[in-house]
């Protein structure tokens, strides 16, 4: 079986991802780490997707279906898998539809996690990172003991830029404009199911096991 993730960026795909994972021993699988790891190992795909890395380009979608294609060959995907955040456009959906078209592996359940705008700034612009030791907090759901200082180390915590309202508002606009159509798509085709993104960690995974039955 493989099963998709679908969601607006803060909304928990990846935690969601790697519980799903643990409990039906299907690999996850992400772009962002079959890039890192192509790269980091070097292959031929893999240094081509560097190059546009390192002129700050947008790696193409035949180079992500074909390291897609790639990972899908190894033995741990025999039985699916579970895409964390994949396809993002509707040309990817495309691509992706082919190559799993053609393997005779189609596509079986689209779970898209569900938060209001407001919910996902609150959540993306209240983390803060310690300057010394990188340990990551959220001054809703994880605050250090002292205001703005490190429990681990003691250093000063401060807010990524990345993190800032104006960039994640960006980033929700892209989100918007390109992975809704996607969002839709699958809904058309009657295989999407919503999962409302609210709630701990573990109530969220309850809801999504309920909507894989």
């Amino acid at each position: 079986m493989n099963i998709i993730l679908l969601g607006p960026p803060g909304v928990g795909k990846g935690t969601q991802a790697k519980k799903l994972s643990a409990r039906t021993k299907l690999p996850q699988i992400s772009t962002g780490d079959i890039l890192r790891d192509a790269v980091k190992e070097k292959t031929p795909l893999g240094m081509k997707a560097k190059s546009f890395m390192d002129s700050g380009k947008l790696v193409t979608d035949d180079i992500i279906i074909k390291l897609l294609e790639e990972r899908l060959k190894k033995p741990d995907c025999a039985k699916g898998c579970i895409l964390d955040g994949f396809p993002r456009a509707l040309s990817q959906v495309k691509l992706l539809e082919q190559m799993l078209g053609e393997k005779k592996r189609d596509t079986t359940k689209v779970i898209f996690f569900e938060l209001s705008d407001a919910e996902l700034l609150k959540r993306l612009t209240g983390r803060r990172v310690c300057k010394k030791c990188g340990m990551m907090y959220h001054v809703m759901f994880n605050p250090p003991v002292n205001n703005g200082l490190c429990d681990k180390c003691g250093g000063e915590l401060y807010q990524r830029d990345d993190d800032k309202e104006d960039v994640i508002k960006a980033r929700m606009e892209v989100y918007k404009k390109d992975t809704e159509p996607v969002v839709h798509h699958y809904e058309k085709k009657g295989v999407l199911k919503t999962v409302s993104a609210m709630g701990a960690e573990d109530q969220i995974f309850e809801k999504l096991e309920e909507a894989l039955k």
